[in-house]
């Protein structure tokens, strides 16, 4: 098929960028169709950015947190909120060699910090444990360690003192909380130790360590162990079954908590396709993982573990939420109406929920916020206030009532039919308001074959502006349209607003509007996302599936700038950007050379390496970059090296799929590069993993094609 279609060419020259530039002034895209959620996020510590966190917690006797960072530190700081800075309290990686690679990801060897736990009698023993995870040497591994305070300065402990509690391999999803619980006994949750689909074939396996929540004494003493067995543990006298386990069948348990007031054990479990799940924990439970994903069935053929699969207390589809986050019981007393509601967050959408369980049902459950918070763990403070910690921005929030504004039921004005944005002159004709501006991208995101119509919607006099070639800045009120064409019929329209927030200043959201049969409007769907089928002209069907607003912002993420078809990467086409700047859309002038992005499918464009780059720019990138949610570790940023990318001749993160010696990237050999693999596929595994249900042939067999012609030893 051609690159673009002829009714996209005509559309962009037909609408002249702009001799006087007429302001668009009709905007009735204000606010958000949902009304205003009940909570809000604010800064705990406001002075207070911390690099990478990844776990939080307290110490008996103390009021500082203790934050464990990504690369093997825990620092320390004054429960203040004047706070500025925190203090080194242990660096878990002195007896790392500087020189030591990490294998599977090329880079350094380090040690990553995922869970911390204080003694319950720290202030006189002074022993707190880790969970790391360690790549030197070689493999791959998970280590609960035993450190002790310093004797010489309390206000450290110290690294020469560790003592090896736990170790066992783990390559991937690792899990990590510890807790100490009010028995006095330390539960440890790991994860399955593997990529998807549970490769190890341990979830429901006892006789490893894998995918279960351990409970030992640490106070203990046992011939060989550093801790010996609890008596009353589940499966202690059960044959071929590792005595440590309390419970099993997990994927990958993300953060855990004991309620401080019944004693009561809650874990996020973090799924794989379908369901993301909160669990409150039994003695011997069986949660399901790979039998079972959540409440859905996964493999049902699979071997089952000695007792029956428990249901989640709580689970959330993919349409809302994609990796969650653990939280705890709220005892505080700052928001009383939230007593003894168990609060937990997801990674990817930021959304926070509350629910409360009388032990056999949700009697209530509510969202609420909906944040940008890439939140990685929850704390409580010693009076039970609870903290949520972000990962990537590495600050500390609190939840606060959202104060009822004087236009608390705007939500209702928003327009649910396309013809009441003020977008369009005339929605039947497609025809766009005076001030839209039209344009084309040079490496579009494949849409099953699709065309599609772009416009830039900027309020009144308002201005771009120019960060990078991979970033634009917008006014608030801004909205980017783009409409989807399946031969001839306009199937949806999308747009993607920028409002104002309380929390964070402005917001970006998107929202999808479905075209009728008649072609004369679209209405606003809401929050799920939902598939229809399509005749097609020359026979046959064709399934679209209409995004969810989450899966919007998936993609459309901050790391990824959330606008990732109006940049220079993207824009530097055919005099677009000159265009733009000739009518005064930029705050200050732009810079001399401005790179762009070749057409991935035309030869003329660039190199076969060029080309292949620019493809996994535009429909991988956006996730796969630093923090943007892609949860195998590979950057695809056009500009990066190649080597850079975290690809090349790497162990697959998430699975083989099903072929030996698989690699991320195999130069010279399409058969066993993962990454080829994935976008070949719309099964299990697939690549974009959202938005698209149909293959593009045309690059798969361009990314084939330079995959062979990458030599062996490539950089």
């Amino acid at each position: 098929m051609p690159r673009y279609s002829l009714l996209a060419v005509l559309c962009l020259l037909s609408v002249p960028l702009l001799a006087e530039r007429p302001l668009w002034t009709s905007s009735r895209v204000v606010g958000s169709p949902e009304p205003p959620s009940p909570y809000m996020v604010e800064r705990a510590f406001p002075h207070l950015v911390l690099e990478e966190p990844t776990v939080i917690t307290t110490a008996p006797g103390s009021d500082r947190f203790f934050v464990g960072l990504r690369y093997g530190q825990i620092v320390s700081f004054p429960n203040r909120a004047d706070v500025s800075g925190a203090e080194l309290f242990l660096d878990t990686n002195v007896n790392v060699p500087v020189n030591a690679r990490d294998a599977r990801t090329g880079g350094p060897a380090r040690r990553q910090m995922v869970g911390i736990a204080f003694h319950p009698d720290y202030e006189r023993n002074g022993y707190l444990y880790t969970f790391t995870t360690e790549t030197w040497p070689p493999p791959r591994r998970s280590r609960v360690s035993r450190f002790t305070r310093s004797n010489t300065d309390p206000t450290k402990a110290d690294p020469a003192t560790e003592l090896i509690v736990l170790e066992f391999p783990s390559d991937g999803h690792n899990g990590g909380t510890i807790k100490f619980g009010p028995d006095g006994y330390l539960y440890v949750g790991t994860g399955d130790g593997g990529g998807q689909y549970d490769p190890n074939n341990t979830g429901q396996f006892l006789g490893d360590l894998l995918a279960s929540i351990l409970r030992i004494d640490v106070n203990g003493t046992h011939s060989v162990k550093p801790y010996r067995i609890p008596p009353d543990n589940p499966f202690i006298r059960e044959p071929g079954v590792l005595p440590e386990i309390w419970a099993y069948g997990f994927r990958q348990p993300w953060k855990m908590s004991f309620d401080r007031k019944t004693g009561d054990l809650w874990v996020g479990e973090v799924g794989q396709d379908l369901w993301e799940s909160i669990y409150r924990i039994e003695k011997g439970g069986n949660y399901g993982w790979s039998v079972s994903e959540g409440p859905q069935m996964f493999r049902p053929d699979k071997e089952r573990g000695p007792t029956p699969i428990l249901k989640p207390v709580a689970a959330h589809s993919h349409a809302e939420a994609r990796s969650i986050t653990g939280g705890f019981v709220y005892r505080g007393s700052r928001l009383p109406e939230l007593e003894g509601a168990y609060i937990y967050a997801d990674w990817e959408t930021g959304k926070i929920w509350a629910l409360r369980y009388d032990g056999t049902k949700v009697t209530w459950q509510q969202e609420l916020d909906d944040t940008e918070l890439d939140v990685v763990d929850f704390a409580e403070d010693r009076k039970g206030e609870l903290y949520l910690m972000t990962h990537y921005d590495g600050r500390l929030y609190r939840l606060a009532k959202r104060p009822k504004g004087p236009d608390s039921d705007g939500y209702k004005r928003f327009p649910k039919l396309l013809s009441q944005t003020g977008l369009f002159a005339s929605t039947r004709d497609h025809k766009p308001a005076p001030g839209l501006i039209p344009y084309e991208v040079n490496a579009q995101l494949w849409s099953d074959g699709a065309d599609k119509l772009r416009y830039i919607a900027i309020p009144g006099d308002g201005k771009m502006e120019y960060v990078s070639e991979k970033r634009w800045n917008f006014p608030v009120g801004s909205v980017l349209v783009k409409t989807f064409i399946l031969e001839g019929k306009r199937l949806e329209t999308r747009l993607l607003t920028l409002q104002p927030s309380a929390a964070t200043r402005e917001k970006w959201a998107g929202y999808v509007y479905v075209w009728n049969d008649e072609q004369t409007d679209a209405e606003l769907i809401g929050k799920d996302s939902l598939e229809r089928t399509y005749k097609l002209t020359g026979g046959g069907e064709q399934t679209w599936q209409f995004p969810s607003r989450t899966d919007c912002m998936v993609c459309h993420n901050e790391k990824a700038g959330f606008v990732l078809g109006v940049n220079g990467w993207q824009m530097n086409r055919d005099g677009q950007i000159e265009k733009l700047a000739s009518h005064g859309l930029f705050t200050k002038a732009l810079p001399a050379h401005i790179p762009s992005l070749p057409d991935p499918y035309d030869p003329k464009s660039g190199t076969l390496d060029e080309r292949a780059r620019s493809y996994l720019h535009g429909n991988c990138a956006h996730c796969h970059q630093q923090g943007a949610g892609g949860n195998a570790d590979i950057r695809l940023l056009y500009n990066m090296r190649l080597d850079e990318t975290k690809t090349v001749d790497l162990d697959p993160f998430h699975g083989p799929m099903g072929v030996p010696g698989a690699k991320l990237l195999a130069p010279g050999d399409p058969g066993r590069s993962v990454l080829l693999l994935r976008t070949a596929t719309r099964t299990h595994g697939k690549m974009p993993h959202i938005g698209t249900l149909k293959v593009d042939d045309q690059a798969v067999a361009l990314l084939r094609d330079w995959i062979a012609s990458l030599k062996q030893g490539t950089p």
